[in-house]
């Protein structure tokens, strides 16, 4: 069972998400915070799998409050999904470096926001989409120059081209395809690398992957 903690200061929204997603047979709403305050300190009552986070919010925002979650390392099984409104928040680069797993859009598809939740729960980032990739190219194209990533050396040349298809955007059976080996292959190529890296999961390994001038703005696959 996937337990889940939803944080938005609109009532509406919260009560719009939770009638989807409790209505699933693996999916249960733990609890529910109005502002990121409360989402840090239920976070750490609850134990959820899943945080829901809306990225404005009162008294704490939805990026502070992710960064306390991440930062803290008796909830490192605790995955945060922020919720923007639009696609191209200007928050949303910084709360994937702060170490979110990804983001939504708030009008996603219902059966995208279920597959979204399922996917992070199996340690996948959400950077599949083709408007995440725009996302993530667009403010790549906006840092600074290249910096050398720690343990970037210690990678093999096969890490090395892993890490770039994770770069942009590609899942392990892409990847997989992509290099003519297995899924399982790809995935533990991905596994190895993170792990090199320090990356706290696969969100994390494309920002490296741009921030370290391995993957370049545009490349797109």
């Amino acid at each position: 069972m996937i337990r889940l903690l939803l944080a938005d200061d609109q009532l509406l929204v919260r009560a719009g998400f939770r009638a989807l997603l409790d209505a699933q047979p693996d999916i249960v709403v733990a609890g529910e915070a109005a502002d990121g305050e409360e989402a840090v300190r239920l976070v750490r009552e609850l134990s959820p799998d899943v945080v829901l986070m809306d990225i404005r919010m009162p008294v704490l925002d939805g990026l502070a409050a992710t960064r306390r979650i991440t930062e803290d390392e008796r909830l490192n099984g605790v995955k945060v999904v922020m919720l923007t409104t639009f696609e191209l928040d200007e928050y949303v680069f910084e709360a994937i470096r702060s170490g979110a797993s990804g983001f939504l859009v708030k009008d996603t598809e219902p059966e995208e926001l279920l597959r979204a939740v399922r996917a992070v729960v199996h340690g996948d980032a959400l950077l599949s989409p083709g408007v995440t990739r725009r996302l993530i190219a667009e403010f790549a194209a906006r840092s600074k120059a290249p910096t050398d990533a720690a343990g970037l050396a210690e990678l093999t040349e096969r890490e090395r081209e892993v890490m770039a298809l994770v770069g942009i955007g590609l899942s392990n059976e892409e990847i997989a395809r992509r290099l003519v080996v297995s899924p399982l292959t790809a995935k533990t190529h991905v596994s190895r690398t993170m792990v090199k890296l320090g990356a706290r999961d696969r969100a994390q390994l494309v920002v490296l992957a741009y921030e370290s001038g391995l993957v370049r703005p545009g490349w797109l696959g």
